[in-house]
């Protein structure tokens, strides 16, 4: 019987972490030893060499896979030249450093990048799903293998449904939504609004399952620190959130 684990974690906020819920966190990992950790964005607050290197630090200590998506908060922030020249340089040496090729059984992960170094709207915190990035996403569901849950992992919700108010609309993310679910994905991993949801969204008829995580971060919305633990089995998908106050 094959059994596949993933915790899936978003919103650590490096610069603003919650050290606690990160210890606790880490803990879990070191006891429960799951398959792979999945990290859908916001490794830091601010894009600083400093939050990065305390990320990077941590991320060395999990002792299992750990594939990751930049968020909006990954992109330099205080520094302009940066971000339209080398917005992804730091988050990039993180990536190199700590990801690697996953085979699970069971599990076929889909990346999708959900970020932009500038909009022509004046919230740039906003989820973006570029023709380039929505592209790469389809090329990589055709290749899934026959048998396999497809689970696309990003920073921004691609609808409103299901997530917290006020996080601004991921522009052509309904588009990408019915793409994504026609090209066979099964579900959507997302963060960036910092409470967890688990809905199922209707694509033209193809349902296509919507799952957000919290975040180890102070910065706190309506739930407690959190992340989400994903179990595959059979063919199924079970999805328990685990909130540091309960676990």
């Amino acid at each position: 019987m094959t059994r596949t684990r993933i915790f899936h974690v978003s919103d650590l906020h490096f610069g603003r972490e919650d050290e606690e819920a990160i210890a606790w966190f880490s803990e879990r990992v070191a006891a429960e030893t799951p398959d792979a950790v999945v990290i859908t964005g916001d490794l830091t607050m601010r894009a600083r060499s400093a939050e990065y290197e305390a990320a990077g630090a941590w991320l060395a200590t999990l002792g299992v896979p750990v594939t990751v998506e930049p968020g909006n908060h990954d992109l330099p922030y205080h520094n302009p030249i940066a971000r339209m020249f080398w917005p992804y340089r730091r988050f990039d040496r993180i990536e190199r450093a700590f990801e690697k090729p996953l085979d699970l059984p069971g599990l076929w992960l889909v990346p999708l990048k959900t970020t932009a170094r500038a909009q022509w709207r004046l919230n740039w915190s906003w989820g973006v799903v570029s023709k380039r990035s929505l592209a790469e996403a389809v090329e990589r569901l055709r290749l899934c293998p026959r048998g396999r849950l497809a689970l696309v992992t990003c920073h921004h919700p691609l609808t409103d449904e299901g997530a917290s108010e006020g996080h601004g609309e991921t522009l052509r993310g309904i588009e990408a939504l019915h793409t994504l679910a026609q090209a066979g994905a099964d579900a959507v991993l997302s963060g960036h609004v910092h409470d967890p949801f688990d809905v199922m969204w209707n694509a033209d008829g193809t349902p296509l399952r919507l799952i957000g995580a919290g975040t180890l971060s102070e910065r706190l919305r309506t739930a407690a620190p959190s992340f989400n633990e994903l179990t595959i089995e059979n063919g199924a998908l079970d999805v328990r959130v685990r909130e540091m106050a309960t676990a």
